[in-house]
């Protein structure tokens, strides 16, 4: 592909659904005199896997349109979004409003002003029930335009002081939402890019962000997505501090709040998705396995709670998810047979949408697929996964995974005995520590245990350094800080069944779960 080429022409029409590409061609039909030329051009580049402009113009046979092909993409592009920008008039009530404004504006500069101050009112209408905030400041606008024209004859100078106290309302409410905003991208950009609270300058860091989140905030400055964002707050803050029952209470509220108001929540499906999907996994990490299903099961029925037509988003959102949770419940409970059961559909998921999924959710599906395998013994094929992970994910936007994957890693090398290759591991993972400075209890805790393995001359010897370990874990697992590494991975269990010889890791894991016992 030439270096100067632009593949944002075919990374949107890789984009177009089916009924989306039909339209266009509709669209350019009757609206366009160079129709035919776009539809060449639109074809050849809806049938490449990748996009390469050399193979576009060999392709092409107009020596024409090969020699404009820059312009000739240029106006394909701006010609596709004016399609879809009439395919999607009325998808949304975003796309409803501002339709409507537009037409006032266009009633208001033919000077026809009732007809473009009833369009206005009915729009106004409209924006009220959805607490479409900033549009009404757009109305706001327009209605003082109109006003002024009527050199205010109907409003007198009451209506003046509640048309600027009307004002005043809507600008606090947008206010208060874009406070709410910014706490919560600070508290999750620390979560998504270092993971929950180690120490207490972190618990300092956290808790500064989220102080005076509703400080000086009336009640009636808020609207219903202003009280999601504060739900999502402390349901994010208390996950951030290992708090799971008060950051479970503040989910539950909101899965609440947006069933509550689901037409409002109708065109942002992202927003229930994500609380359901947090909600499930607080739950699981509670043992409230009875609650997981349940919300679980209103995940997957999502699309049908707020009438969502399939696409491809969704799907995405749908994988990684559901498989994320799945994988998560197995390795709590030590079913990690049933998890390699599902690693091929997982597996199948990844390469048809790894290259959409974020760093820190694509660390997590290798970092639970690393388990999965390590829980049934398959370490080869751990292996393969930590070393995607720690070979293929940027560290600075998932440090807590990446640091886990490296203590995995050298648990791996433990059960594949490779005496070799352990030291050169140990000593990396001592380097990716010290300069990111998280050389928590935790990680120390783990590092002197596996130099001193590496120690052990005598074979009889080492049952005493693993049950060293355990007694050296326990106390951390009550630490409020330190327990926060038990919920990668279950390092106490691992360390009992190389003491136990007659247990392995799954046994005990299944155990602890209380799985067995419901068994007999």
């Amino acid at each position: 592909m030439s270096k100067n080429a632009s593949d944002k022409l075919f990374q949107l029409i890789r984009s177009l659904s089916k009924p989306e590409k039909r339209y266009f061609k509709i669209f350019t039909g009757k609206h366009s005199t160079d129709g035919s030329n776009y539809h060449i051009l639109f074809d050849a580049i809806d049938k490449m896997d990748e996009y390469d402009e050399d193979r576009l113009k060999k392709g092409l046979k107009s020596p024409k349109l090969r020699k404009s092909l820059p312009i000739q993409k240029t106006r394909l592009y701006d010609v596709l979004l004016k399609a879809l920008d009439a395919y999607h008039a009325n998808s949304s009530i975003d796309a409803q409003l501002k339709r409507s404004l537009h037409c006032a504006e266009i009633l208001y500069k033919k000077s026809l002003y009732n007809q473009s101050f009833k369009l206005l009112k009915s729009a106004k209408k409209l924006a009220y029930k959805y607490d479409k905030h900033t549009t009404l400041v757009e109305i706001f606008m327009w209605e003082k335009l109109l006003i002024e024209k009527d050199n205010y004859e109907d409003l007198g100078d009451k209506g003046i002081m509640e048309m600027a106290e009307e004002n005043a309302r809507i600008i606090r409410k947008i206010e208060a939402y874009n406070d709410l905003w910014g706490i919560k991208s600070r508290l999750f950009n620390i979560l998504n890019r270092q993971g929950k609270a180690r120490s207490n300058d972190d618990l300092v860091r956290l808790k500064s962000i989220i102080d005076d989140t509703l400080l000086n905030k009336k009640k009636e400055d808020l609207f219903y997505h202003t009280e999601y964002l504060y739900n999502h707050i402390y349901s994010a803050y208390y996950f951030g501090v290992g708090d799971y029952a008060n950051s479970y209470k503040f989910l539950k509220a909101n899965v609440e709040h947006i069933e509550a108001n689901i037409e409002k929540f109708n065109e942002e499906p992202n927003v229930y998705f994500s609380i359901l999907t947090n909600i499930v996994y607080i739950a699981s990490e509670l043992r409230m396995y009875d609650e997981v299903f349940f919300y679980l099961e209103k995940l997957r029925d999502l699309p049908n709670t707020l009438e969502i037509k399939n696409n491809e988003d969704m799907e995405i959102k749908l994988f990684s998810s559901s498989y994320s949770i799945e994988l998560t419940i197995y390795f709590l409970t030590g079913e990690f047979e049933k998890g390699v059961e599902i690693l091929p559909q997982v597996e199948n998921g990844l390469m048809l949408y790894e290259h959409k999924l974020n760093s820190v959710r694509k660390a997590f599906f290798y970092f639970n697929i690393a388990i999965i395998y390590f829980g049934a013994s398959e370490y080869n094929l751990a292996l393969k996964w930590t070393n995607k992970l720690l070979n293929d994910i940027d560290i600075s936007k998932s440090e807590d995974i990446y640091c886990f994957g490296q203590l995995l890693n050298l648990l791996i090398h433990i059960e594949l005995d490779s005496s070799t290759l352990l030291p050169y591991a140990l000593r990396s993972t001592q380097r990716y520590l010290s300069t990111r400075n998280r050389y928590y209890k935790f990680e120390t805790t783990v590092l002197d245990f596996i130099g001193k393995l590496l120690k052990v001359k005598d074979p009889s010897k080492t049952k005493g350094v693993y049950k060293a370990f355990v007694e050296n874990l326990k106390p951390l697992k009550e630490d409020t800080f330190e327990k926060t590494a038990f919920e990668y991975f279950d390092f106490i269990s691992w360390a009992e069944s190389k003491i136990d010889k007659t247990r392995s890791f799954a046994e005990i894991v299944k155990e602890k779960a209380g799985l067995k016992k419901k068994a007999a």
